[in-house]
């Protein structure tokens, strides 16, 4: 039960965030973010072969 208190607390949290999407600040991060987990996934595929 408690992990459905969880998730519903989790899905209020992200209905208030308000993130211009167009603004190419956003774009910039977003990039940045992507990559960085590219990166992430490559080293972690490399480490397991």
């Amino acid at each position: 039960m408690s992990e459905k208190a969880g998730s519903t607390k989790k899905a209020e949290e992200e209905e208030e965030i308000d993130i211009d999407l167009t603004a190419p600040e956003t774009e910039k991060a977003a990039l940045a973010i992507q990559g960085k987990f590219r990166r992430f996934q490559k080293r972690k595929k490399d480490s397991s072969s």
